[in-house]
């Protein structure tokens, strides 16, 4: 019941054979230490060029399948693991996706995922590129277990989780992509990150599920100029199912690296804490209202 993990913590630039050749890097580290199952952070083939809108970044998406799944699946042939992908996807003329990609150890495709949350803030202007996911909250079978895979923004919203939870996934994974705003004070910057991860533990302990979570690292300049950029703050983060942290990465390097998490202590943990058994489903119909008042 024990499963070792990877995570390929990178930062991320223009070129991107670079982005690419740096993620198989990672994911060959990874295998070389054991990993059955290897995690990429949010959109690991280019830039965040989400920082401001325009049309022209629309040429960086791809079909899936396409070139990045046929690429890494040749790495997930050849190293024998299971891959978690973040695309930029062109699903049809005017409609693209931020799409999770699961990979099988053959290199063929076991499932995606499309962010259902779309932020729209600044530097953070996703709303201008991504269509909301409509595949719903779906864990993706695996040879290595049901991977409840969500993306970034979606890691703010316990009913992602929850939903997850619910269909039977075994771990909950969040390709991310989140860092400071360069004018941020360090006790505002303080306050994002502590919230970002505890709400993340959270979801672990509410639920009885180990969480992994992939974000970049490196600074990313506006390119227009507006900002100052973002500092992807990195401290990728391992949880177990009662939040307690097995593992967090340094903020301004990256990573590759591999945890072992027991698939054992979710059952375990959901015997002492039964939140399932003692949900009042009767009682929950409010939260299909988008407000009470």
């Amino acid at each position: 019941m024990k499963l070792k993990v990877g995570l390929v913590q990178q930062s991320c630039n223009e070129n991107r054979e670079e982005n690419i050749e740096k993620s198989i890097q990672g994911i060959q580290s990874c295998a070389a230490k054991g990993a059955e199952l290897v995690v990429l952070q949010e959109l690991h083939t280019g830039i965040y060029f989400c920082q401001a809108e325009e049309v022209d970044k629309f040429d960086m998406a791809e079909p899936i399948p396409g070139p990045s799944t046929e690429t890494f699946g040749q790495i997930a042939r050849d190293l024998g693991v299971v891959l978690v992908l973040s695309l930029f996807e062109k699903r049809a003329p005017g409609i693209y996706h931020n799409t999770a990609v699961v990979l099988k150890k053959d290199g063929s495709i076991a499932g995606k995922y499309r962010k259902m949350h779309i932020p729209d803030d600044p530097a953070y202007y996703e709303k201008f590129y991504f269509t909301p996911g409509d595949m719903g909250f779906h864990p993706i079978q695996t040879s290595v277990g049901k991977l409840g895979v969500l993306v970034c923004w979606d890691q703010w919203y316990p009913e992602a989780a929850r939903l997850m939870a619910l269909a039977g996934a075994e771990m909950l994974i969040y390709p991310t992509a989140i860092g400071w705003e360069s004018t941020d004070p360090k006790e505002e910057k303080d306050r994002q990150f502590g919230a970002w991860q505890t709400i993340q533990r959270g979801h672990a302990v509410a639920n009885g599920l180990p969480v992994i979570v992939v974000n970049r690292t490196g600074v990313e300049k506006d390119w227009t100029e507006v900002t100052g950029g973002i500092q992807f703050w990195g401290q990728s983060f391992v949880a177990g199912p009662q939040g307690e942290i097995l593992y967090q990465a340094p903020a301004h390097e990256p990573v590759s690296t591999v945890i072992e998490i027991d698939k054992q202590r979710t059952e375990d943990v959901r015997r002492i804490w039964p939140f399932f058994r003692d949900r009042r489903i009767d009682a929950y119909e409010g939260l299909l209202q988008r407000y009470l008042i």
